[in-house]
């Protein structure tokens, strides 16, 4: 198993060196092994992953986030690709998904709100960057933030309970669906790790979650 795995750190997050020889499942069990034994050193973080050493398929590439994060108290944010045409492929599909379903769903927003600052939609919105604490996003529809959520947010403004709040980062001021609101977060407390949701459960807004059902969003895309 020494030979199979090596894990290197780098400015963005970490390598993982895989030996080419090596069964797949035989793989993921020297990871897990790896993994488990490192976790203190690691500790809890956020990282980019870079997978090196194999040729391997997206389907695979998940597989290894979730192995790695399941064994260590590492949240897998991105996946870095080495192949430059494939990541321009990517780019460009991902940019038509975006495209299509802003016509058909909601808005989206580029651009970071800072203090003081708001944004309204009369449907869904997606922001892409930060909502820093003292800015608020209000939407009828969803509102999911491809950043940090540090301000305040309303979703299902018109009353639509079905409306969930998304953030890459969850710490918001206050979180408000529809006529239920949280309390109100003053110190910018994360409320967990990786990508998390929000949504009415029994009457009260519950955030959960969603580092798995996350990466099977973009391995769809």
């Amino acid at each position: 198993m020494k030979n199979s795995v090596v894990i290197k750190s780098n400015k963005s997050g970490m390598t993982v060196i895989m030996a080419p020889e090596v069964p797949f499942e035989q793989l993921l069990k020297d990871l897990a092994v790896k993994f488990e034994e490192s976790a203190r050193f690691w500790g809890a973080a956020q990282m980019a992953l870079t997978l090196a050493g194999r040729p391997v398929t997206p389907e695979q590439e998940f597989q290894i986030a979730n192995v790695i994060m399941d064994h260590s108290q590492i949240e897998i944010v991105c996946l870095v690709d080495l192949d430059g045409n494939r990541t321009r492929r990517c780019e460009k599909a991902l940019n038509e998904k975006l495209m299509e379903l802003s016509s058909a769903t909601g808005q989206f927003y580029r651009g970071c709100l800072k203090k003081g600052e708001s944004l309204e939609s009369e449907a869904s919105i997606v922001v892409i960057g930060d909502v820093e604490q003292g800015a608020r996003v209000t939407a009828k529809g969803n509102v999911i933030v491809l950043g940090e959520l540090r301000g305040t947010v309303v979703a299902g403004a018109a009353g639509n309970e079905e409306s969930v709040i998304a953030a890459l980062t969850m710490a918001p001021t206050q979180l408000k669906i529809a006529d239920v609101a949280t309390k109100i977060n003053e110190k910018g407390r994360r409320l967990g790790r990786g990508p998390m949701t929000a949504e009415i459960r029994e009457g009260e807004i519950c955030v959960i979650s969603i580092k798995k059902s996350f990466f099977n969003v973009i391995k769809s895309i």
